[in-house]
């Protein structure tokens, strides 16, 4: 099973509110990092984090990995994953179900997989390295989707159940995406927040997205929607309190605009679980 702690309500530390995080010291309960941003060992962002790490909780979250692709794990970036990891000792590291590489080259996206059994293999093993070299469970996370395989054999939350029964690992739940996906493919997206075993997720991702005629886009750069908000407390229902973590990576508002958001999540998990979440 999952060993992870519950750490609350956290925002992203982004360049933006570096000045706000460091002067005015807002009371918020962990932030979340984007691991890539500090992998180089001294300058400025080294520094921040550092101070932040101090007074807060951290989560290093990933966008590199590249966890399903046939490329070779980068024996550099996890010596540099594990030095950050170890110089800061987040309550956890999470990176996303998909792949970013091919043939030495990198895509910059997070391009979804063919949920098979061949490739569920495949992932499983890449995991299970990446927990040895880091020594801890990692949690992997869905990503938004704008296409789907034919050769699929299973739904993404079969894919991912049997990933964390198989690599002992732990679930980033992004409830954004999973709307995202559910309306850009037509299923029902409480079918996956159902689908994902209990005891396995390990923190909530929240986010705004864009609205087009034929699709949704994930793209950080609104508020949580209603219908978010309401699949939110869904999956507050199935697991209980969650470490949750609003996104905001686009058009970022004022620090005091992200903190309120996450705010509202706290306030909705107190309203659904009453004085377990106290």
């Amino acid at each position: 099973m999952l060993h992870l702690p519950y750490i609350g309500h956290g925002v992203g530390l982004r360049t933006q509110h570096y000045g706000t995080v460091l002067d005015e010291q807002p009371r918020v309960d962990w932030f979340e990092v984007i691991s890539e941003n500090f992998m180089v060992e001294g300058g400025n962002p080294r520094r921040v984090l550092r101070k932040v790490r101090e007074r807060h909780p951290i989560v290093l979250h990933g966008v590199a990995l590249s966890i399903g692709s046939v490329d070779p794990l980068d024996p550099r970036y996890l010596e540099q994953l594990a030095t950050l990891a170890a110089e800061t000792e987040p309550a956890w590291v999470s990176d996303h179900l998909c792949w970013s590489s091919v043939g030495g080259h990198y895509s910059h996206d997070l391009l979804p997989l063919p949920f098979t059994e061949e490739a569920l293999t495949h992932v499983v093993e890449r995991v299970a390295r990446v927990q040895d070299k880091l020594k801890r469970q990692i949690l992997i996370e869905n990503v938004s989707s704008y296409v789907t395989f034919t050769q699929s054999a299973m739904t993404e939350w079969q894919f991912l159940a049997e990933l964390c029964t198989r690599a002992d690992c732990g679930i980033l739940l992004d409830v954004n995406n999973v709307f995202v996906s559910a309306f850009n493919h037509g299923f029902e997206a409480n079918d996956f927040v159902d689908g994902i075993p209990v005891g396995r997720v390990g923190q909530v991702h929240l986010a705004g997205h864009s609205v087009f005629p034929t699709h949704l886009l994930d793209t950080h750069d609104h508020a949580v929607c209603d219908g978010v908000w309401a699949l939110y407390r869904r999956a507050l229902e199935r697991f209980g309190r969650l470490t949750t973590l609003v996104e905001w990576d686009d058009h970022i508002p004022p620090f005091d605009e992200v903190l309120a958001e996450s705010k509202k999540a706290a306030a909705i998990e107190r309203e659904v679980l009453g004085d377990v979440a106290a």
